[in-house]
């Protein structure tokens, strides 16, 4: 577990189950009221490259990522960009939302199909260490297709959006809580929102050997891979962080490879050069653990929040060359619903999301929280979680728009 450990180096695919759970989280089995807090492990590992283990919920199977960046910061462009995750994240979420309503009220759909695109920005200077980001409302397009009527897919999907625990990522405000550990001691955070939880355990000491793949447990091929496709144009290099307007837009279609809730995503950053990555969720039903395939949305959202701000947090300390290495993060991401989808008042929410950042170094402590809050103030997921956005939705029936 070093930092010269990359993606590649154990001839892992990008994503695989670790450990087999108990149980599924009641968030992904249930159609009521619940609460489970999905907690995510993240390390760096070589430049961008980062290696995350979320564990879905109390009693939840756990889940090995992987996430890189494109080479117009230079990265590798081995895995996905962390804003990825969190896009095929809302896609699986609300797919998911969506078939357990239409079940409720025995509406069968063969397929649907999304368009999801979300807009950040950044302003002010990344390596002056003024950067603060920004996050606009997301467009949501959305095509069911069924044999029911134009009005239930519209009530239907109308429903799910406030459903869903992802999109209330946007949806709805909160004010996040942070912790740090510097050299194994962990010190009070006075320019963000002190976590008052008990201490994280530090991954270095819960993982003496990096993860591999659970045998026999059945994972989808491919959960995630490079489709091959990249967007027109040259590579431009925006590594150096000194742009004051930075736009960012990412873009994903998805559709039904299991009509069950099987969900294949692609997403891509539309800058030149750059790749697409696919993405499979599970979020079927299943009750039982060894049934699932593949991670769910909600923990695709979980991983892209904390992949993002770490990406925030090693871009400054590569650009500033502080004496500070060792970088792991224990996120805990808690989702909600209440009422019911048989009342038609079911409702996605967020909690504060609750990040432990521990860091290796002889910087003094305040410059080693002076860094986790520039990233907190520039990751463009934190800026989402604290903003009220509320997507943009277009809705169509067998590929005909509603009004």
């Amino acid at each position: 577990m070093t930092k010269l450990e990359t993606i590649d180096s154990s001839g892992f695919p990008i994503a695989f189950k670790t450990r087999q759970g108990s149980t599924r989280s009641p968030l992904l089995t249930t159609a009521a009221a619940e609460r489970d807090v999905f907690v995510t492990e993240v390390r760096s590992l070589s430049g961008y490259q980062k290696e995350a283990i979320v564990t879905e919920g109390k009693g939840g199977s756990s889940w090995r990522l992987t996430t890189d960046e494109g080479k117009h910061i230079k990265g590798t462009d081995l895995a996905p960009f962390p804003l990825g995750f969190f896009n095929a994240g809302l896609h699986a979420d609300l797919i998911k939302r969506i078939l357990v309503i239409a079940k409720r009220r025995d509406i069968i759909i063969s397929d649907i199909d999304i368009k999801l695109q979300n807009f950040y920005f950044l302003d002010g200077s990344f390596v002056k260490g003024d950067g603060i980001g920004g996050s606009k409302p997301a467009k949501i397009n959305v095509n069911v297709q069924t044999d029911s009527s134009a009005s239930d897919v519209k009530n239907i999907v109308n429903q799910a959006i406030l459903a869903s625990p992802a999109l209330a990522t946007m949806r709805q405000a909160v004010t996040n809580t942070f912790a740090i550990y510097v050299n194994s001691r962990r010190h009070e955070v006075t320019t963000l929102k002190n976590s008052k939880a008990s201490d994280a355990a530090d991954p270095y000491l819960t993982y003496s050997t990096p993860p591999s793949p659970l045998a026999g447990a059945g994972d989808l091929p491919n959960l995630i891979k490079k489709t091959g496709e990249v967007t027109e144009g040259e590579i431009v290099d925006v590594s150096d962080g000194t742009i004051r307007r930075v736009v960012r837009t990412v873009s994903g279609t998805s559709h039904l490879i299991d009509p069950a809730g099987i969900t294949q995503t692609d997403t891509w950053l539309e800058m030149p050069g750059l790749s697409h990555f696919s993405f499979k969720t599970d979020d079927r039903p299943v009750t039982n653990p060894n049934d699932e395939r593949g991670p769910s949305g909600l923990t695709l959202v979980a991983a892209g929040i904390v992949f993002c701000y770490l990406t925030q947090l090693s871009r400054y300390i590569l650009h500033q060359k502080v004496n500070i290495n060792g970088v792991r993060i224990v996120q805990y991401t808690p989702f909600v619903t209440t009422g019911s989808a048989s009342e038609e008042n079911w409702t996605g929410s967020i909690e504060p999301v609750d990040t432990h950042l521990f860091l290796n170094g002889g910087a003094d402590a305040e410059t080693h929280e002076r860094i986790m809050t520039i990233a907190a103030n520039t990751c463009y997921l934190h800026a989402t979680l604290i903003a009220q956005l509320n997507p943009i939705v277009t809705i169509a029936h067998n590929g005909k728009i509603l009004s």
